[in-house]
């Protein structure tokens, strides 16, 4: 019976593949483990194995094609056997059958479902995962507070799951105990996934299982004992099948599939004793797991004896040792939102530096008074909220057909936390003073660090600041935080000799790097707004006008 074999997923990420070249045409004889295709993923080009054997029938996908995972990608079977139906569909032809046929498992089906309610004890209740942000699309359960068994009242905490902006407490609004956690430590699911379930204790918690199931994973369980299945005669021909005897390759190139490559590593084997079966001599994987070791390797140990002795060298001996760390949510919604920005808006960056000298005297007068601190990051703030104001094209987003100005402001400041970066939200900043500023920035940065930050309190920004000074950068550039026209890049404030008034003196400057959308932002507008930013930090005093 002929074997349809569908586009692979070759990695985690690939959502389609491109044939860069097809190393069987049609017609020709196929042997498990032989190279069908060599496949382009989203990361590498790499070798495609054959799990069946047969003659290639068809061909869906031509070289330099792409398609999606699961796409037809070649039908192999028996010479002239008849794939017609496979080509044409044969699901619409076997349709009519199950369409005729159909309204007796439709009408039970029917019933069962009208029948759910019905199978769900009084007093329980399904908790599904829950959308804790306006973005939030799938959410992580970082840990369980509860355990099966354990009573529950409302307003206890349950779980803290992590979503795309923060890791937050999720509160039960049921009293019972705690039947069934559906979502394990560790876990992602997308939003409305069964995570638990609150009952009376006792309930018969299959019941509920069955009555809120939707067949999925039945379906799933069915398709990997299928595979098994299937995989039990492969494995059983294989050992059947006895190995040739082995010969060596006489210092030529050993050709060998990266499977086999790698299982003969592992297992400390030999390649140029091991006999290859596939195409030209290739060795594929069931040539390694089917060799035993034999006294043919005798007579290369007696011309490595043979050759002139050469002197040892001292070579590094170390153990190659990698981790794999999951992403979490927070990490793939950053790389997410970040791709999304810096390949759909064209950015271009502005530099300036500027005179820190009145900053800091300014600083130090104002924090000599009582129960008062203000930072440098506070002054930018307030430069920036300013600057804004007289130059309302940075405060802008592009809206394909439309810019939309931001008659307020609201400033974006990126903190760093352990999974990533968050950007807490100070709203209406140009109508607070600098104190009140110092105060905001220190609420909601410690907040996010202590995940206990508010998904509202991260949204609505217009314009960001990112200050890596605090760390000794002294320049860099950003990724624009979109919707956000611009993003402000502020270092670190260096002592250096400057000219002033014609003379070499001591001074300090700080530089600045402002990251723009030139979709929105020209570069003329861009360096207005960085001479106006400049007045105000060179001048403080003026910020007070």
């Amino acid at each position: 019976m002929a074997e349809v074999i569908n586009m692979p997923r070759l990695s985690d990420t690939m959502e389609e593949g491109t044939v860069a070249k097809w190393l069987k045409k049609v017609g020709d004889k196929v042997e498990e483990g032989d190279i069908l295709a060599e496949i382009e993923t989203d990361k590498a080009t790499m070798e495609f194995e054959s799990f069946h054997e047969g003659t290639l029938l068809h061909i869906g996908i031509e070289e330099g094609d792409g398609a999606p995972v699961d796409s037809l990608l070649a039908i192999i079977g028996e010479e002239g056997e008849d794939i017609s139906g496979l080509l044409n569909g044969s699901g619409s032809s076997s349709e009519a059958p199950k369409e005729q046929s159909s309204p007796e498992p439709d009408d039970t089906a029917s019933e069962t479902e009208t029948s759910e309610p019905a199978d769900i004890p009084e007093g329980v209740e399904i908790v599904t995962m829950p959308r804790l942000s306006d973005t939030m699309e799938e959410g992580t359960v970082a840990s369980w507070l509860k355990s099966v068994g354990d009573k529950v009242e409302e307003g206890d905490i349950l779980a803290e799951i992590e979503t795309d902006k923060a890791t937050m407490e999720f509160e039960s609004f049921y009293s019972g105990t705690l039947l069934h956690i559906g979502i394990q430590e560790g876990e992602g699911a997308p939003v409305d996934s069964l995570l638990a379930i609150i009952g009376p204790e006792g309930t018969d918690v299959d019941a509920v299982l069955n009555a809120q199931s939707s067949g999925g994973s039945p379906k799933k369980s069915a398709s990997n004992k299928e595979a098994s299945k299937d995989d039990a005669p492969k494995a059983e021909e294989s050992s059947k099948k006895e190995e040739t005897a082995p010969a060596t390759q006489d210092g030529q190139r050993i050709f060998a599939s990266p499977l086999a490559k790698k299982i003969a590593d592992e297992k400390g084997i030999n390649l140029a004793d091991v006999k290859g079966t596939g195409d030209n001599g290739r060795i594929v994987k069931k040539d390694i797991e089917n060799f035993k070791p034999s006294s043919q390797a005798a007579p290369a140990a007696e011309k490595t004896e043979a050759a002139p002795a050469v002197a040892p060298v001292a070579l590094p001996v170390g153990e190659e040792s990698v981790e794999e760390v999951k992403n979490s949510t927070m990490r793939k919604v950053i790389a997410k939102r970040l791709g999304e920005s810096k390949f759909s808006a064209p950015h271009y960056y502005l530099t300036i530096e500027v005179d820190m000298d009145n900053a800091k005297a300014s600083r130090a007068q104002i924090n000599s008074l009582p129960d008062t601190k203000v930072s440098f990051n506070d002054m930018v703030l307030k430069a920036c909220a300013m600057a804004l104001k007289k130059h309302p094209q940075v405060n802008t987003s592009w809206n394909g057909d439309s810019m939309i100005y931001k008659h307020h402001i609201h400033m974006g400041v990126a903190v760093a936390v352990d999974e990533g970066l968050v950007v807490p939200v100070i709203k209406f900043a140009d109508q607070m003073s600098l104190t009140q500023l110092g105060t905001s920035v220190k609420d909601l940065a410690g907040r996010a660090r202590n995940k206990k930050i508010k998904p509202d309190e991260m949204e609505g920004s217009t314009f960001t600041v990112s200050n890596l000074g605090m760390f000794g950068i002294q320049e860099f550039t950003s990724i624009i935080n979109q919707p956000n026209s611009a993003i402000l890049s502020v270092g670190a404030i260096v002592d250096k000799p400057v000219v002033k008034n014609g003379e070499i003196v001591a001074g300090s400057t700080m530089k600045v790097t402002l990251a723009c959308d030139h979709r929105t932002v020209d570069g003329a507008t861009g360096a207005q707004f960085l001479q106006t930013l400049r007045a105000y930090l060179e001048n403080p005093v003026t910020m007070l006008a």
